[in-house]
């Protein structure tokens, strides 16, 4: 191979040594994840998980978590205080060396807590090197104690303030603000902390956690959560809106593990499971309290104990015949809704940002209990255990017809070829990351949209009419349906268990539908199929939504495009939009009803050129609330959706029809 002599100079002066504080800002995601919103409110987990570690050591019960106004975070516990004195291996203060000092705490042995979320000792250091300030106040040893740090170096010496007051309690409060120079600019999002901070109150007994938002006014939003039930309540909370098969089957244990020259130790284990009519899937997996959304060992061993006890008990039932095959773990996990905890005081993590278990040992520790009381479940509710086993076998008989749906569809002619394809595909002369396709309404915005694009990178999709709604429909039926084939022809993934994201054909994927009740109908039923079938499209960051404007207003010359606003009916966008006119009177407007009504350069010029369009990604910031609302929304249950319209018709104003 010929020498670069352009390449730039490699020797020892290349070499560079980063303190820990510079690499974390230098390498956030190795940290936390990212730089973007998600990474943001890992920063307020890493510390409410310092919290919990409290509650789980038997110091703490509630916990505060408080949105200011200015993006500053302050979460506080009556736990016992970080410890302020002095160390006497480095002369400083042990606050200093926790919040600052990456490799520093006191959750590496089992002296202070016996299990803990907090393990590595760098999730407080870099919660304090990614924020602009943070301001920690400590209530113990009868003072309050304040330090006040800026990017993880500390401004200040520990500072004494005052002495506790007669009946005021011990306990933590960490204030801090992300620093925007590293991460990218966001709000926190109250929802997003809701829904993490209710799973951890069911998951974490007997301790207050509140959610405050004094970012609203003129009176602050707050939610608080207190759980005595622990898994099995938060499966009924899951369930509420479906139709469950059985009460729901809980066991909570203790499992003695005796390794190898090593001390022996206990691993606590609950589980709760139930099963529902539906065809979908609600896992969730947590570790010392820590949510891990790529599940690990505990969830693995749950998932193989369903399937073993399911088909065990199947064949010595007579269920299963000896000719017929065992069920599939998915046919034994489809309708199933189940949590897993585990409390390990060794738990390891896939990474920093713990987001799956990898403790070989728990597997099987897991396995053992679910198969003991699941075997005890069926052996004295044999009416129960008959529709949970009839379920395996619609499931087994829908797999199988999929199957042959699917083999029926790849024999067949190629789908991108066909020139009956419904929807009539304009495909693109480039694929890959910089394609595009567009899911367009409609034949009448079909054509727009194709003579409008930019055929070098833009694919047209027209969908005719509304496709199915899949929120209940098995895939052997989906596959029925020929505007969803046509979708998944044209992507190139594959779907359901065959979806394959490096297959995808575009980099983005675009539905673009009409500003009315018809268009959101129909990009709700897209968003369902996408978020149950085809779910890594969303998580990989390929799912967009177009937005067209709704008005176009002219004065002379002057041409203005006006695009939807949140929260802002149709009437006050459009007034508000007519005010910077001289003469507002004088302004033709035009409401755009449908993006067939726009001229193919309009759309393009609106909606459609990447140098002035505006697109909304995709994102499931968490999968368990977009479950629940997506079976509320498209389910077959109609109270939960009437309940859920009329708590939020409220928020609905100067609705247009």
């Amino acid at each position: 191979m010929a020498k670069d002599v352009t390449a730039p100079a490699y020797d020892e002066s290349s070499i560079q040594r980063l303190n820990p504080r510079e690499h974390i800002r230098l390498r956030p995601g190795m940290y936390v994840g990212g730089t973007d919103i998600r990474a943001m409110h890992h920063l307020v987990y890493e510390i409410v998980d310092n919290a919990v570690d409290e509650a789980l050591a038997g110091r703490c019960d509630q916990i505060l978590v408080t949105l200011h106004d200015d993006q500053r975070v302050s979460v506080s516990d009556n736990g016992v205080g970080i410890p302020v004195g002095v160390h006497r291996e480095t002369g400083k203060s042990a606050l200093e060396m926790v919040l600052t000092e990456v490799g520093t705490g006191a959750k590496f042995s089992n002296s202070a807590y016996k299990v803990s979320g907090g393990l590595h000792g760098v999730g407080a250091a870099a919660v304090n090197a990614l924020s602009e300030e943070m301001v920690a106040t400590v209530y113990r040893d009868g003072y309050i104690w304040q330090q006040t740090y800026k990017a993880g170096e500390p401004i200040t010496k520990v500072e004494k303030l005052r002495p506790l007051a007669d009946g005021e309690g011990t306990g933590t409060v960490i204030s801090f603000k992300p620093d925007f120079t590293v991460l990218e600019r966001n709000d926190f999002s109250y929802s997003t902390l809701v829904q993490r901070f209710r799973e951890m109150s069911f998951v974490t007994r007997r301790v207050t956690i509140t959610v405050r938002d004094e970012r609203e006014k003129p009176l602050p939003r707050e939610s608080t959560f207190y759980f005595e039930g622990g898994l099995r309540a938060f499966v009924r909370f899951l369930n509420r809106s479906r139709t469950t098969l059985h009460p729901v089957i809980h066991v909570e244990r203790d499992v003695q593990m005796t390794p190898e020259g090593k001390a022996p130790y206990s691993v606590g284990i609950e589980v709760a499971f139930q099963y529902n009519d539906s065809s979908n899937v609600t896992e969730l997996a947590f570790a010392n309290t820590i949510n891990t959304p790529d599940g690990g060992t505990h969830l693995t061993g749950l998932r193989s104990a369903v399937t073993g006890v399911i088909n065990r008990f199947a064949r010595k039932a007579g269920y299963l015949k000896e000719k017929d095959s065992n069920f599939s773990g998915t046919d034994t996990m489809e309708g199933l809704t189940t949590i897993v905890s585990v409390k390990h005081p060794q738990p390891a993590f896939e990474s920093q940002t713990k987001v799956k278990l990898i403790n070989p040992e728990v597997q099987g520790a897991v396995s053992q209990v679910v198969t003991e009381a699941f075997n005890e479940f069926l052996e004295l509710n044999p009416r129960e255990a008959r529709k949970i086993i009839e379920k395996c076998s619609i499931s087994m008989r829908a797999r199988e017809a999929a199957r042959k749906a699917r083999d029926l569809v790849r024999s067949g002619p190629s789908l991108l070829e066909s020139s009956t394809l419904p929807g009539k595909l304009a495909d693109c002369s480039s694929h890959g990351e910089n394609a595009e396709i567009y899911i367009v309404e409609g034949d009448s915005a079909g054509g727009s949209a194709k003579q409008g694009r930019d055929r070098h990178f833009q694919a047209i999709l027209p969908l005719r009419g509304k496709i199915l709604n899949t929120e209940r429909a098995r895939l052997d039926k989906m596959l029925d349906n020929n505007e969803i084939k046509s979708l998944i022809s044209a992507l190139g993934t594959g779907v359901s268990e065959e979806f394959d994201v490096t297959n995808i054909r575009y980099g983005r994927v675009i539905i673009m539908t009409d500003a009315d009740v018809d268009g959101s109908h129909i990009r709700t039923l897209l968003l369902t199929f996408f978020f149950r079938h085809m779910q890594p499209l969303i998580t990989n960051g390929h799912l967009y939504i177009a937005q067209p404007p709704i008005f176009r207003l002219q004065h002379g010359k002057d041409v203005r495009y006006i695009y939807p606003q949140a929260g802002m009916g149709e009437r006050e966008l459009l007034a508000q939009s007519l005010k910077p006119f001289a003469d507002p009177e004088k302004v033709k407007v035009s409401r755009y009803k449908g993006l067939g009504e726009m001229n193919p350069d309009q759309l393009w010029e609106t909606t459609m050129d990447p140098a002035t369009r505006t697109l909304l990604q995709v994102t499931v910031e968490n999968a368990v609330e977009a479950d629940e609302v997506f079976n509320t929304l498209m389910g077959a249950e109609v109270p939960p959706r009437r309940k859920f319209i009329v708590t939020h018709a409220r928020n609905v104003r100067n609705l247009d029809v």
